[in-house]
């Protein structure tokens, strides 16, 4: 394993996990040696590690629940999909979601349906969306619960998710966002968790080859590490899908991570820890879940003293969310990121239809809009047409 070429995250955790299996086998054959035992071939050796209990029961589970949860969701819909103007990752409509459990903050703070910060790790948008992570969490999660165990992959996924959920909910509130993509990046910060614990073992002469070039061309994954985070970021800008979870998530799974896996030891390679060293390792192990569950608390209370409905940065939105598609006209997006979908107004009617419109945009501020020469005489047409009013004649598109 330690001639392989690692690229991006899942290659480079691979490339770890690989490292670790050899330290390990030469780790059983010295203790094997001192005891007289006799040895285990390399693949021999493998082969145990993929047998009994070492075999990945959580993220099974994981797979069969968010499989069973999708299917459950076309269902509800009546084994429909939505237009991709309405739903781009081929699935259910956003009233569906919430019958599941997507996130709503509203629903969260002033109906008291807490659940809601649990269940969206079960649920996903649509098609497009639950491939895409049940291909990373297959990958991802299988790999770091056949290095770490159950319990530290279940930490990994469950408090990066819910934390994620957390966030969303303070700062996206408008929106409903579902998905297991909060504990998946949680399984990706807890992998570069592992990385930077086993940094000096990952990079070192010794489990590489000795030519200094050759060492550090290692470094090149560091350019991919970054190009997986953005292309996992691009899917969040995506209806139904937000990226403050995603971020959150991989936040949270990151100092879970700290805690949670097991740095590998290097003295097998004769590598010296000092006293400073290893008291320097229990200071970042403990520190990382502690600071995961006061971050849960504060994030906790912080959203239970909200409206659920004002986010306290209205232009964070634009971190989950772009216009889209970008060469259509203003009228004719797919979807948007203001509050125009939710504005009301009052319609003026005499004989020859709707003359005049007193429209309430988002942020309480009334615009009177004169449709005289339009003979609007249509009910629904004005109501289509609202959010475009909206964005014509409203000076602040989002609510207060």
């Amino acid at each position: 394993y330690g001639d392989e070429r690692p690229w991006g995250i899942l290659g480079l955790y691979d490339h770890l996990a690989g490292i670790r299996i050899d330290v390990e086998w030469a780790e059983d054959a010295a203790w094997r040696r001192t005891h007289k035992e006799p040895y285990l071939s390399w693949s021999d050796f493998q082969q145990t590690r993929d047998r009994g209990w070492n075999r990945p029961f959580f993220t099974y589970i994981l797979l069969a629940v968010c499989t069973a949860m999708l299917i459950a969701s076309f269902g509800v819909n009546g084994w429909k999909v939505e237009p991709l103007s309405v739903n781009p990752m081929i699935g259910p409509s956003a009233e569906t979601l919430i019958k599941m459990g997507a996130k709503q903050t509203s629903l969260i703070v002033n109906q008291g349906e807490w659940y809601r910060l649990f269940s969206p790790m079960i649920l996903h948008a649509g098609l497009i969306h639950y491939f895409l992570n049940m291909m990373a969490l297959w990958f991802i999660g299988k790999a770091v619960e056949q290095c770490h165990g159950f319990a530290a992959v279940v930490i990994c996924f469950v408090i990066p998710a819910v934390g994620g959920t957390l966030m969303s909910a303070i700062f996206l509130p408008e929106y409903i966002s579902v998905g297991a993509s909060g504990g998946i990046f949680g399984l990706i910060g807890a992998c570069l968790a592992d990385i930077c614990i086993n940094w000096s073992l990952l990079f070192s002469k010794h489990a590489n080859e000795s030519d200094e070039g050759t060492r550090f061309r290692h470094l090149k994954v560091l350019l991919w590490l970054f190009f997986d985070i953005i292309i996992n970021c691009l899917v969040g800008l995506t209806p139904f899908v937000d990226n403050f979870t995603h971020l959150g998530g991989m936040i949270y799974g990151f100092l879970c991570g700290l805690s949670t896996i097991e740095r590998l030891s290097t003295d097998f390679f004769g590598v010296a820890t000092s006293f400073w060293s290893k008291l320097r390792n229990i200071c970042i192990r403990f520190a990382g879940l502690i600071l995961s569950v006061v971050f849960i608390m504060v994030t906790t209370a912080v959203l239970v003293d909200s409206d659920g409905a004002a986010s306290p940065c209205s232009s964070c939105r634009y971190v989950s969310c772009v216009p889209f598609p970008p060469w259509a006209g203003e009228d004719n997006k797919w979807w948007y990121c203001d509050d125009c979908s939710r504005v009301t107004a009052d319609a003026k009617l005499d004989s020859s239809g709707y003359y005049s419109l007193s429209l309430t945009c988002p942020d309480g501020a009334i615009e009177e809009i004169d449709l005289s020469d339009q003979l609007v005489t249509d009910r629904q047409w004005i109501r289509r047409q609202l959010p475009t009013f909206c964005r014509k004649h409203c000076d602040n598109l989002f609510a207060s």
